[in-house]
């Protein structure tokens, strides 16, 4: 009985983190939410709402009937943490940044081609960080439920790239081609740019994934540090 109730509760989990990402979607649906909320409530209650929805979905897999497809290996292990390294370091030279192509940008107004930072290397960060997370969970989390969650969000990431790419280009019109060629035009060095801030950031980046990583056995009941690479 309680394997099918973890079964149920993962399938109904992921269902609804689902349509709570494809029903903002909707161009009425959002610009109704928008209307009420204003544009910064509205990114602040879809990321909490967001971010509540995930940490449901991940425990419910933990919850889930195990069905074992592969073993984790070390080298698996060393690749995953180096995943999630490059993950950190994105999202954190991203957040809070101006960014006209993608989601999670601030101040985008006064994004600067010349000194595009990590949008130099992707215009799409948070989501590449999206991509980077669950494929390194999901080389290490040998298990159905595991791997149909974080192949998901994976396959999510890409997705969502497509989407945002016909999207802006929609609402930008010509603008979105002169901005992408700017960008495109500056050598790949550009990426570091402003150089103070990028460093900041990337300690900053370091320091999080080490408190996550000591957190993680308190806030997902898995402590990886011992099982995988002290144990």
């Amino acid at each position: 009985m309680s394997a099918v109730l973890g079964a149920g509760e993962f399938i109904l989990a992921f269902v609804v983190f689902l349509l709570a990402h494809r029903i903002p979607t909707v161009p009425a649906v959002r610009s109704a939410c928008a209307a009420r909320l204003g544009p910064r409530g509205f990114t602040l209650a879809y990321s909490a709402l967001s971010l509540l929805l995930l940490a449901w979905v991940i425990g419910a897999a933990g919850r889930a009937p195990y069905v074992h497809l592969w073993d984790t290996v070390p080298s698996l292990a060393y690749f995953a943490l180096a995943l999630m390294l490059a993950a950190f370091l994105i999202a954190s030279l991203a957040l809070g940044r101006p960014n006209p192509f993608s989601f999670g940008g601030m101040n985008n107004g006064q994004f600067d081609p010349a000194r595009p930072g990590v949008v130099r290397l992707t215009r799409h960060p948070l989501l590449v960080a999206l991509a980077l997370w669950s494929l390194a969970h999901l080389v290490v989390k040998g298990n159905a439920a595991h791997v149909l969650m974080f192949g998901s969000f994976l396959a999510f990431s890409f997705l969502g790239m497509r989407m945002l790419n016909r999207r802006k280009q929609r609402q930008m019109g010509g603008r979105w081609q002169d901005l992408d060629s700017a960008v495109a035009a500056r050598p790949l060095l550009a990426c570091l740019l402003p150089l103070r801030e990028t460093v900041l950031r990337s300690c900053m980046a370091v320091a999080l994934l080490y408190l996550m990583l000591l957190l993680h056995p308190v806030l997902f009941g898995v402590d990886p540090l011992h099982a995988y690479f002290l144990g």
